[in-house]
């Protein structure tokens, strides 16, 4: 319930402070998030009560949240739309490199006590907020530079707040496509977490494999999934003109196949079942990646913070289906029923980017 609860609060976070990161300092937005959670790993390091980790981490999910946002922002600022894709994934796998390295860190430190793996890396993220706030840049005409070929308002918009708040009225707000991948985002998640946050339990309890194992198995799943991600881009922009979505198409019917064939092929080699799992690695990331680079392009980068924030919402809202709904599926009803749920989802979030399809490559004057 705690990681479902901070998952929803950091959809939340991510949404509602987009509409700030389009119009804040990314470098200040940045650092100051990274401080605040900082403190609170430190304040949950020294805690012991259930009531206190469970604010403590609602307050860091929303502090976390206010990660993406700036970052969305400065990758539409400083990139140009042609090559946002392949530029975005390279910079997505930054948190599938965090996740593999936190799980080993922590692995380490845990035996000399829990509480090292809050305050080391909340150590480790004030180091990198100091670094950011003095070395990150914001858009290029902020440090003297033109603003980036392909990038550049149409005429007559003045950048005012008025300007701002009827730009994103029209290029988010009223974009059927950015709902359209909102809602896939929803479904792209809700595979994502299953995986995830059960890959062990599944390991152990539908393949019968040892958790020791499992854990490799695990980190396998997110090597997959940069990998899938950063070649998805690079396919994106090499081939299809830049229009992820179709590249999402592709990504998520095979993320579908690949659940099928996992919960399907009876095996008892390790190596083929930790090859299927890292197939619906690479094809899970692949959207999950691509989606938002979408709505960056879609929303421009005046409002690219804010689209990215309303898919999150979407995106993170699915933790209640992914976290507590499959382990209730599970306890009633076994794990071919949560396969079952799986595929479905699968479908529908490739039906959505099916409707999408005819999205443009991006949202600024042709």
């Amino acid at each position: 319930m705690i990681l479902t609860l901070h998952g929803v609060v950091y959809g939340i976070s991510k949404f509602l402070n987009g509409f700030l990161a389009d119009r804040a300092n990314a470098c200040v937005f940045m650092a100051t998030a990274l401080i605040a959670s900082a403190l609170l790993n430190i304040w949950f390091g020294f805690s012991s009560a259930l009531v206190i980790f469970l604010v403590i981490w609602m307050l860091n999910g929303w502090f976390q949240g206010m990660g993406f946002p700036p970052c969305a922002r400065l990758m539409a600022n400083w990139f140009p739309p042609k090559q946002l894709a392949t530029k975005f994934s390279i910079w997505n796998s930054s948190h599938n490199i965090g996740s593999i390295l936190i799980v080993l860190l922590c692995g380490f430190l845990v035996t000399a006590g829990w509480r090292l793996c809050f305050f080391v890396p909340a150590a480790i993220a004030v180091v990198v907020a100091i670094v950011i706030w003095f070395m990150l840049p914001d858009t290029p005409p902020s440090v003297g530079l033109p603003e980036v070929e392909g990038t550049q308002m149409a005429d007559g918009e003045t950048g005012s707040e008025e300007d701002f708040k009827a730009f994103v009225r029209q290029h988010v707000f009223c974009n059927k496509y950015i709902w359209l991948l909102s809602l896939a985002n929803f479904f792209v998640y809700t595979l994502r977490y299953a995986v995830f946050d059960w890959g062990t339990t599944i390991m152990m309890e539908a393949k019968h494999i040892q958790i020791v194992d499992s854990k490799w198995m695990i980190a396998g799943f997110e090597v997959f999934g940069f990998i899938g991600a950063m070649f998805g881009g690079w396919f994106s922009d090499r081939f299809l003109g830049g229009r992820t979505v179709r590249a999402c198409v592709i990504y998520m019917a095979l993320a579908g196949v690949s659940v099928l064939l996992f919960w399907k092929v009876p095996t008892q080699s390790r190596l083929l079942t930790t090859s299927l799992l890292c197939a619906i690695g690479f094809f899970v990331y692949g959207p999950q990646c691509l989606l938002a680079i979408a709505c960056a392009n879609l929303a421009t980068k005046r409002a690219a913070a804010t689209a990215i924030g309303l898919t999150s919402i979407f995106g993170y809202a699915s933790t209640l289906l992914s976290g507590w709904g499959m382990g209730t599926l599970v306890q009633y009803y076994g794990w071919d029923a949560a396969f079952r749920g799986l595929l479905i989802i699968s479908i529908l979030g490739t039906l959505l980017f099916i409707a999408a399809w005819p999205a443009k490559a991006h949202g600024y004057k042709d």
